[in-house]
């Protein structure tokens, strides 16, 4: 019977770097692994600069490969066969997993100095067992067909494997602290979250509900957003905001054309005081500079203008194909492109101003109750619980 791809090896990038910080590195990516996996019967084991997956069912394979590839701070991973280090058998075990034809190499990495012989010496003991028991196999070791990897751990034990998938790269969700997305419906804000997550950031989200003149509908596009986010972003949170008396009252009160800079003014200053109840150290937005009236250097700084805390724009010089080719890959785009007009849309006026001052926005808010309408808001925030994957 031929031998089961029973581990599955996971290498880390970036922590490699960290020096002595690299165990606070390490203890996070633990910690987000296991959150990936929860709900799996498995078994997490953790040998120099190595972690496996071990114990699962086969029939969960696919589903732990699919998780581990979405974990920030990963950076590649490989199904393996586990079995303790053995030259002869581990040609035998090699062998029974390999084409049985076609040109191949064998490439090993020894952890283990208990072994005297030098890498090239034990992949060719290794060869030449698959040699003896697959006739039809050639060696090559620049054009070759496959590869046979054999990874000798100090831990007495050897990890045959073919694939090396990658990972999500970056660095562990948690080790930059934490930032508040202010989170549409669209395409941008999304990516913006998985963009500074990469970084290490948790998330938290704020939306800006405009109900009844967006539908739930649109409430729950969001949710799943939130939802499609949360294998990148284990603790996901995600605050929604009663913006309808906000919108009444910029209409009544304010020029048509500052409406959609005041408009945002209110956003990052409620964003921000949520920011610092929840104890993030920074803003996150979905803009890219010039994409619509309100991402003019000139709407920026007005918007700007509000907040104290830092602002992290990921996206400020992408175009919008490369954000939609990261949307896609994340699973977020089909999500974003349906039919329900989040809050932005109500009572959009034809000529947005494209180059605010911050004297006259300034102005104009005279005539608002900012601090009461703000209050207001913030005490009929919504918490909404957000499960993995809509």
């Amino acid at each position: 019977m031929a031998a089961e791809f029973n581990t599955i090896l996971i290498r880390y990038g970036e922590i490699f770097l960290k020096g002595n910080n690299k165990r606070y590195f390490e203890s996070l990516l633990i910690k987000n692994i296991k959150a990936a996996l929860e709900g799996i019967d498995c078994k997490f084991v953790r040998s120099q600069s190595r972690f496996y997956i071990e114990g699962f069912s086969l029939s969960d394979k696919n589903e732990v490969i699919s998780r581990l590839t979405k974990v920030f701070g990963i950076h590649s991973i490989s199904p393996a066969v586990k079995t303790p280090t053995n030259l002869e058998e581990i040609g035998e075990i090699a062998a029974s997993v390999s084409p049985k034809s076609g040109k191949f190499r064998v490439t090993v990495k020894r952890a283990d100095k208990k072994i005297t012989l030098k890498s090239m010496e034990v992949a060719a003991i290794i060869g030449g067992e698959m040699l003896k028991r697959s006739p039809s196999l050639k060696v090559d070791l620049f054009k070759y067909d496959f590869e046979l990897n054999v990874d000798i751990r100090e831990n007495g034990y050897s990890y045959i494997f073919f694939e090396s998938i990658p990972g999500a790269q970056g660095l562990p969700a948690g080790c930059s602290g934490k930032a508040m997305l202010l989170l549409s419906g669209g395409i941008d804000s999304p990516v913006a979250a998985y963009l500074m997550a990469k970084r290490g950031l948790n998330i938290a989200c704020v939306h800006y509900h405009s109900f009844p003149y967006t539908s739930e509908l649109a409430l729950q596009k969001v949710v799943d957003l939130a939802a499609r986010l949360r294998p990148y972003i284990p603790n996901i949170e995600l605050y929604v905001v009663p913006f309808t008396e906000i919108q009444y009252a910029i209409h009544e009160h304010c020029p048509k054309e500052y409406m959609i800079t005041i408009m945002r003014r209110f956003m990052m200053r409620i964003a921000e005081r949520l920011a610092k109840e929840k104890k993030c150290g920074a803003l996150i937005t979905g803009e890219s500079l010039g994409q619509v009236a309100s991402q003019t250097i000139e709407s920026i700084n007005v918007t700007n203008s509000v907040v104290s805390l830092p602002v992290f724009r990921p996206l400020i010089g992408s175009d919008k194909e490369e954000i939609i080719e990261i949307a896609q890959k994340i699973g977020t785009f089909d999500i974003s492109i349906r039919p329900y007009e989040d809050c932005c849309t109500v009572f959009l006026p034809k000529n947005p101003i494209i180059h605010p001052k911050i004297e006259d926005a300034v102005r104009f808010e005279k005539n608002l109750d900012i601090e009461g309408l703000i209050q207001k808001a913030i005490d009929g925030i919504e918490i909404k619980k957000i499960s993995q994957n809509p």
